[in-house]
């Protein structure tokens, strides 16, 4: 692992323009479970009653006390090292943007400003009927919320299954990718598309991939440098090399 961080800390110090893609992987250092592993939330949790429009339509309440226990949890949760160092790393020009498929919000409460959000935030939420749109600071205190305007039933300003990425969201972090010298890619499974198609976009373009995951993924055998690690502890080790502050 340091001999990668090392490859990967003195590309960097050109500064091509650089990507980062960060799926569930990145937060779990930050006590925010996965979806997908051993021990993630899709093991304990039924997705089609939690995370679609029938299941928001079928029994809204269940939903949105799912997503207030997720948001307690997210509260409590600090950014980890591999957050601290992509901010780092935007502040000193390193890295143009980060593209997310976490809707904890954790890259900015580290620093990254640049931050494109492909699924959403769990603290926003849009009325279903007339489409006011409010942030929340804390979990609601009622569920299911009701929009102050008509009345009408708040939903989690995430995307569900079944659901179109944002338009905005997408054509941003397309445009990214085709402009990317190089991409690191975090912490995801590269399994959830339309996000896990960025990769190819780049690769397509020229760009070196850098991928960071514990487990082999589809993106493995396309990437350029593929590090079986934990996010922190690996940007940790490349932040040491580029002398940046943890």
């Amino acid at each position: 692992m340091e001999q990668e961080a090392v490859k990967v800390a003195e590309l960097l110090k050109a500064k091509p323009y650089t990507i980062v893609l960060t799926g569930a992987g990145i937060s779990v250092e930050s006590g925010i479970p996965t979806f997908r592993d051993r021990d993630g939330l899709w093991r304990k949790y039924e997705p089609s009653k939690l995370a679609t429009p029938e299941a928001f339509k079928a029994n809204p309440k269940l939903v949105w006390e799912w997503y207030a226990w997720r948001m307690n949890t997210i509260a409590k949760a600090e950014p980890n090292d591999a957050h601290k160092v992509l901010a780092s790393m935007e502040e000193r020009g390193m890295v143009r943007a980060v593209v997310t498929q976490n809707v904890d919000g954790l890259h900015q409460r580290a620093g990254s400003s640049n931050v494109i959000e492909l699924h959403g935030s769990i603290w926003s939420a849009r009325c279903v009927s007339c489409g006011w749109t409010t942030t929340f600071t804390a979990p609601p205190e009622v569920v299911p919320p009701r929009c102050p305007m008509c009345g009408g039933l708040l939903r989690p300003g995430v995307i569900w299954f079944g659901e179109p990425l944002p338009e905005r969201a997408w054509a941003m972090a397309y445009e990214e990718a085709s402009r990317a010298e190089m991409m690191l890619v975090v912490g995801t499974s590269a399994i959830v598309y339309p996000a896990a198609h960025l990769p190819y976009v780049a690769k397509s373009m020229g760009a070196k991939i850098i991928e960071v995951n514990p487990e082999p993924t589809p993106l493995t055998p396309h990437a350029d440098i593929s590090v079986r690690a934990k996010a922190a502890a690996f940007m940790g080790l490349v932040a040491r090399n580029l002398s940046l502050p943890l």
